[in-house]
């Protein structure tokens, strides 16, 4: 293939969102279609039944590998099992590529125009008794060599009896416990995933806005899906605030669909017209729980303009075979993270002041990341398919998917310095306008766009260097954190003795102690080290992730204990006293720190303008959030 000039590599770009909508072929007179069989959800073994029309001679079907929004090859291939092609009432051989261990080789013999194909997939993950996510291609085996969007498929789904169906498909009829849906694009199947559960309701929200809103959710016992007043008025004003600040809708309903489950796993994933939420079950049931996913729903949102719509080019990929190109996650992930944390405080699923807190604790964890020294915020955007599975061990020197949290203070600085250059005339919004709104309300479609784009884009706002701008905070090495937003905000990251109500909550959630960025441990209860900061006085004691604390300055470990260990040794001289087992051997490490508990959080920076304050205010009239009984 030809390389494109630049020139005719930005016509190309501008001409492919038309040619998504406008160059789809009409649909075939027989076009693919698939049942997933979801009546044995429960025993995590569900099965499918797909016809794909096809001429005599060989034939290679696939099964999808680089999914969108997993940023990796994540398809479940090792899952697939049970396949058996049959034509015109036989059973074909098939074998598998040598190389594309996805794709299967079949041969179809003279007079068949139909290929069936049964597939099992064991499936784990996004599943309990009583619920079901149906993400796709857990069951899609589809032709090779095709763009997804060139085939057209009929979809159905079997589910156990009673069991609700939440889905941004089109319902087209229902046969028993099957329900048929509408035809679209392979591409478009892929992006609408189907909840199923026992335990499930679908509640229309902001009635007054159209495009229409749902949400469709499902929980392990009948009372979980009886979400509280707070919760449900909060993503009422979400509907609104986000339409306020994209100025646009890019899907013709959107469903958030929401798994409460302690079985289930988490989930966030983002889709065109929907997205997949997967929370325990009582996360959203009290302020405290739910304040560490609050921002879930908004981020994901968010994904349907940034990062469904408007997409890099890099990971507009034609097929689930090509390889996606992160360089520029920084922007599809970083700046949804920074704009879904606006959109929870607008909303009121969090306070300013606790959007504050999680901002603190964010940019803290970034200025303490000694990785950042050898390795760029762009290298964890293009290195994303290798870095999204690591654990915790030494997670601060390898660096992990930072380019979320290194895009939200990025595009923090972006907003701040638009207000500070415009006089607060100007802000994030007159981007977003142009970036995600400028071509109205359309349906479901992808805008590809480059890193010129952004430059220019930012440039029509308020003339600067935004070139350098943007390659200064992403590709060059800087052993601290981008806190200018946050400065220009009218604020300043500072250390104190007490952690924060946010930090209280996550270290609950995780069943941590912090002592990372004082003696620069991360522990769980039980003293186990999950990681140990470099540059820190645990690394220099030479402790490592693995080991456990088993005793503290004599004392049995606790997290209480060693907290105080770290109050009682500021200031003094004395080393702090532990007993660490590593395998099967005890050994004893002198810790040497004396400067006492640190915990970050924002302070008000006086006699500045707090533009920090300006961003969280609501851009709609929003609806108070009911208070909390106390018990």
């Amino acid at each position: 293939m030809h390389r494109l000039t630049p020139a005719g590599y930005r016509y190309f770009l501008s001409t492919l969102a038309v040619f998504l909508v406008a160059a789809i072929p009409a649909f075939a007179a027989a076009p693919m279609t698939i049942t997933a069989d979801l009546s044995e959800a429960p025993r995590k073994l569900w099965h499918a039944e797909i016809s794909i029309p096809v001429q005599p001679g060989p034939v290679t079907v696939t099964a999808a590998k680089w999914i969108p929004g997993t940023h990796m090859p994540s398809g479940p291939i090792d899952n697939i099992t049970g396949v058996v092609f049959r034509a015109g009432g036989k059973v074909l051989p098939w074998r598998r590529d040598d190389v594309d261990l996805y794709a299967f080789h079949v041969t179809v013999p003279e007079g068949v125009s139909t290929l069936e194909v049964h597939v099992d997939a064991i499936v784990t993950a996004r599943v309990s008794d009583k619920l079901a996510m149906l993400e796709w291609e857990k069951l899609l085996i589809y032709p090779a060599g095709v763009p997804v969007r060139d085939i057209h498929v009929q979809p159905s789904i079997k589910v156990p009896a009673g069991w609700g169906v939440g889905t941004a498909l089109t319902p087209a009829g229902k046969d028993g416990e099957t329900t048929h849906f509408e035809p679209v694009t392979l591409e478009m199947l892929e992006d609408s995933p189907v909840l199923t559960g026992q335990y499930f309701k679908e509640i229309a929200l902001a009635p007054d806005v159209t495009p229409k809103h749902y949400l469709d959710v499902a929980g392990d016992a009948p009372e979980d899906v009886n979400l509280r007043p707070q919760f449900l008025t909060a993503l009422n004003n979400l509907v609104h605030e986000a339409g306020a600040m994209y100025s646009s809708h890019h899907y013709n309903s959107y469903h958030f669909l929401l798994t409460l489950s302690d079985y289930a796993g988490g989930e966030g994933l983002e889709h065109h017209q929907s997205s997949d939420n997967g929370v325990d079950e009582k996360t959203f049931a009290n302020d405290q729980s739910a304040l560490v996913e609050a921002d879930l729903l908004c981020h994901e949102f968010t994904h349907s303009w940034n990062g469904k719509y408007r997409r890099p080019a890099g990971l507009a990929t034609l097929d689930y075979a090509t390889p996606m190109k992160g360089e520029l996650l920084w922007v599809y992930e970083g700046m949804t993270e920074y704009l879904g944390d606006v959109l929870a405080a607008r909303a009121g699923f969090r306070t300013p002041e606790q959007y504050r807190e999680d901002l603190a604790f964010t940019a803290a964890q970034l200025d303490n990341r000694p990785g950042r020294t050898w390795r760029n915020t762009e290298d964890t955007a293009i290195a994303a398919s290798i870095l999204r599975a690591d654990g915790p061990a030494w997670s601060n020197w390898r660096r992990g998917q930072d380019y979320y949290q290194e895009g939200e203070l990025l595009w923090l600085d972006v907003d701040t310095t638009i207000r500070q250059l415009t006089h607060n005339r100007k802000s994030l919004h007159d981007f977003l306008v142009l970036f995600v709104g400028k071509g109205g309300n359309t349906g479901p479609m992808v805008v590809p766009y480059t890193f010129d784009d952004l430059v220019n884009l930012l440039g029509q706002v308020v003339p600067n260097d935004w070139r350098s701008f943007l390659h200064e905070r992403v590709t060059t090495l800087n052993p601290h954190a981008d806190l200018a937003g946050i400065e220009h905000g009218g604020y300043k990251l500072v250390y104190t003795d007490q952690p924060t109500s946010y930090e209280r909550a996550l270290m609950s959630r995780r069943g941590t102690y912090d002592g990372w960025f004082s003696a620069g441990l991360r522990l769980g209860h039980d003293g186990v080290i999950s990681d140990v900061r470099v540059y820190s006085a645990a690394n220099e004691a030479k402790l490592f992730p693995g080991e456990r604390i088993i005793a503290v300055n004599g004392r049995t470990f606790s997290p209480d204990i060693f907290g105080q260990a770290l109050k009682e040794a500021k200031g003094s001289s004395a080393p702090i006293h532990l007993i660490v087992q590593s395998d099967t051997y005890v050994y004893s490490v002198d810790l040497n720190y004396h400067d006492g508990e640190k915990y970050p959080k924002l302070e008000r920076a006086e006699g500045t303008p707090a533009l920090l304050d300006d961003i969280l205010k609501p851009m709609t009239n929003v609806q108070a959030i009911p208070t909390e009984k106390k018990p």
